[in-house]
């Protein structure tokens, strides 16, 4: 690679040619302020559209200050970043940005999490002095089941479009309109709910301001703790344990399992329960479907739908219904642990506690905003009374036991309450892009066999590329796994198999990166690709601790289909457990 030699305010550093001026400063320990840049570090994506200016520095030689985050470095530049006119350009187009921006930063959802607040604080904006007595353009706002559209704090740096364009490949955003009136909408400016967005909510994690955030339940889940009349209980995600600590100033990857318990009991939840158990429900029935079809494939059956295709992500699943509305009998129909959890919550437990399915509230903490929209689905709802009524974010958790003065780092370590609070390693793992389908041939390879695995980690269905491939080996038999994390990749894999490319038996999607550990709604992690692996990790050490680490070995999940479910796709099990799909259209 070729390397280019430049100079940055009297600093000399060298880098590898197509590098611009931003990164080459980053890496000289030189502080260069963005808004429009978005660096993608685990995705290999770098968006430089040098559209807000704020980036700009001086080059020598050069009339007009050039954007730092899209001009690469040539030999021999000399570039200074802090001169008085570099400085009061900065200034100027940040006051323009904020005169026609909402000053209700103390009401606004995204306060202290707010990048342009934050550089205003940095700049030391104390009034503007850009526009005087100028009104500030309004837009109509949109709040859909899982995410809301404040677009009058719509500053234009247009990240929400990269990636929901370049990196979901779902298009549901692009910028219209001109002047003021610009701003990033669904085609037509429809709501959002009408668009084809799966509700994955990655576009929020990049916005920069409070334009796009996420639907806050908290309130509602603190009414109903509230409320003597009701019986509140609460699931975690297997995802949760890995990030919340974040919040609280514990290093990325740090488990809370037990503080987290602790803390939900302390914010007055009747019942705290683990998703993780109803992952383990997941992989019987998912896993039941998967040893069916393939034992129809392997008996000669042509009519048999393979690749089976996991089911557990609602933005997925959003996903293939606006654009693989061809395949919609390929997907396996068992619901996410989520609504399986709250389908068996309503029955089985609310029969066994002798509370009415009204009178019971069904809480989910999520590191998925998808979630909220899974919840409004009407499949999932019996007479209007929703299986799961709240679906609460990771961060949406951490401001509930903030705001309750809890001291979440000297809690003592607590454990689930059961039966629903039971699980194995292999529900743990349904947190990381990888772990489903591991889980699921854990159990799979056993009941299929009769033969006790010698070896439990498949390492080869792990890691954190976009796409993986792997054979097992199911004593004789091979089977070919596809996997994919991230909407873009599935793309590619669904359409590889649509030509004919690939031949896979089971495939595994999720729409976050790195699977459910990179959720919209889990401390924000800004691309870092550490931050990413170390919950990835934090994952694996908590399977590895498990006594339990198959899920047909859970003993609570063999006692539920003794009492209740009978056996794994029965017909009790299948109208409780399973769901189907619908054709969805895009404009």
């Amino acid at each position: 690679m070729e390397k280019i030699n430049l100079t940055i305010d009297n600093i000399n550093v060298e880098v590898d040619k197509g590098t611009t001026i931003y990164k080459a400063a980053k890496k000289a320990g030189i502080d260069i302020p963005v808004l429009c840049y978005l660096n993608l570090e685990h995705l290999n994506i770098e968006n430089r559209p040098g559209g807000c200016r704020i980036c700009v520095v001086e080059v020598e030689g050069r009339k007009n200050l050039a954007p730092s985050c899209s001009t690469e470095c040539t030999q021999g530049m000399v570039v200074k970043t802090h001169t008085l006119r570099v400085l009061n350009a900065r200034k100027t187009v940040l006051e323009l940005i904020l005169s026609d921006h909402p000053a209700a930063c103390l009401t606004c959802s995204s306060s202290g999490q707010c990048d342009l607040q934050d550089l205003s604080q940095k700049m030391g904006i104390r009034e503007i002095h850009a526009v005087e007595n100028a009104k500030v353009s309004t837009y109509r706002k949109d709040a859909s089941p899982a995410l809301n559209r404040d677009m009058d704090k719509c500053i234009m740096c247009r990240r929400c479009e990269t990636i929901c364009n370049d990196v979901q490949t779902v298009g549901a955003l692009s910028g219209i309109n001109r002047g003021f009136m610009s701003v990033v909408a669904p085609a037509f400016e429809q709501d959002l709910e009408d668009s084809p967005c799966t509700f994955c909510g990655q576009c929020v994690a990049v916005c920069p301001t409070g334009a796009l955030t996420p639907f806050d339940d908290t309130n509602r889940v603190i009414r109903a703790l509230a409320d003597p009349k009701k019986t509140v209980i609460v699931q975690t995600a297997p995802a949760v344990r890995a990030a919340l600590g974040e919040e609280f100033g514990m290093e990325p990857g740090t488990l809370v399992t037990g503080k987290m318990v602790a803390a939900l009991r302390t914010l007055g939840f009747d019942k705290v329960f683990d998703t993780d158990f109803a992952a383990d429900l997941t992989i019987m029935e998912e896993g039941t479907e998967l040893l069916g079809r393939l034992t129809k494939f392997l008996a000669g059956d042509k009519d048999v739908k393979l690749p089976i295709l996991t089911s557990c992500c609602p933005a997925w699943v959003n996903f293939f219904e606006h654009n693989y509305t061809d395949m919609l009998d390929v997907p396996s129909t068992a619901r996410s642990p989520q609504q399986m959890f709250g389908a068996i919550a309503k029955t089985y437990f609310a029969d066994m506690m002798k509370v009415k399915r009204e009178d019971l509230v069904v809480v989910s903490v999520m590191p998925c905003l998808a979630k909220k929209y899974e919840c409004e689905r009407d499949e999932f709802k019996v007479d209007g009374n929703p299986d799961v009524d709240y679906s609460i974010s990771t961060r949406e958790l951490a401001r509930l036991i903030k705001a309750a003065n809890i001291n979440f780092k000297a809690l003592p370590d607590e454990d689930y309450d059961n039966p629903m609070g039971e699980s194995t390693g292999a529900g743990v793992i349904f947190g990381v892009t990888g772990g489903v389908i591991e889980a699921a041939v854990r159990t799979a390879y056993e009941l299929h066999t009769g033969k006790k695995l010698q070896k439990i980690d498949f390492e080869e269905l792990r890691g954190l590329e976009g796409i993986r491939m792997a054979t097992i080996d199911f004593d004789g038999i091979p089977i070919n796994i596809g996997i994919a994390h991230q909407l873009g990749n599935a793309r590619k894999l669904l359409d590889g198999i649509r030509s004919g490319m690939y031949n896979f038996h089971a495939i595994e999607i999720m729409a976050c990166p790195g699977g459910c550990i990179g959720g919209a709604g889990q401390p924000l992690h800004h691309g870092d690709s550490n931050i990413i692996r170390a919950r990835f990790d934090a994952i694996y050490r908590e399977d590895a601790g498990k006594p339990i680490r198959k899920s047909h070995e859970n003993p609570y999940i063999v006692k539920l289909y003794e009492e209740f479910l009978g056996h794994p796709m029965s017909e009790k099990a299948h109208h409780l457990l399973h769901t189907h799909y619908f054709e969805k259209h895009k404009i």
